[in-house]
């Protein structure tokens, strides 16, 4: 699961779900979601529920990795570009078969759908590696990278509440 943050800077989150887990995840993270809400989004939520949402993350057992490109990339669009390429890299490395899921964001998928495309091409991962874009609102685990990178653009509290979750921070 991979959502991203601009706040400070760039950062690409890549949450880790291993297969046998999916299921109590997902049930965790939708028992997160209050009526009325159709998706978790700590941009909307109280302070107490942030809290709550990130600590119950943890008891989940989530995990992430934080990817940050810095200003040596021109734009938002290269620091995207260099964590996705570093991201795929070191899925490959796992030799594991992985689902990839971004959250979709207009005007960002197309360019997404052919950076991959080329890397699965050129890392010859096709058997391997399958990616998607999906809305939040359809893939609860999304929530999972977005309350990660809120908090750890955040700062502070936040990033302290945040660390349990982070198993590596990569720059690129």
């Amino acid at each position: 699961m991979v959502d991203e943050s601009m706040r400070r800077g760039y950062l690409l989150v890549a949450a880790v779900v291993m297969p046998e887990d999916v299921a109590a995840t997902r049930r965790g993270v939708k028992d997160l979601i209050e009526p009325g809400q159709r998706r978790l989004h700590m941009v909307k939520e109280s302070d107490s529920r942030r809290r709550l949402i990130l600590q119950r993350m943890a008891d989940l057992r989530c995990r992430a990795t934080v990817h940050e490109a810095g200003a040596d990339h021109k734009s938002n669009i290269t620091r995207r570009r260099a964590c996705l390429e570093r991201l795929v890299h070191d899925v490959v490395d796992t030799g594991a078969g992985t689902r990839l899921c971004l959250e979709t964001a207009e005007g960002v998928d197309r360019r997404d759908q052919q950076q991959l495309l080329e890397l699965v091409r050129r890392l010859g991962c096709r058997d391997t590696l399958v990616y998607e874009h999906a809305h939040a609102s359809t893939e609860p685990l999304l929530a999972v990278p977005d309350a990660i990178a809120w908090a750890w653009a955040r700062g502070g509290e936040w990033r302290r509440r945040a660390d349990p979750l982070v198993s590596s921070v990569i720059s690129v």
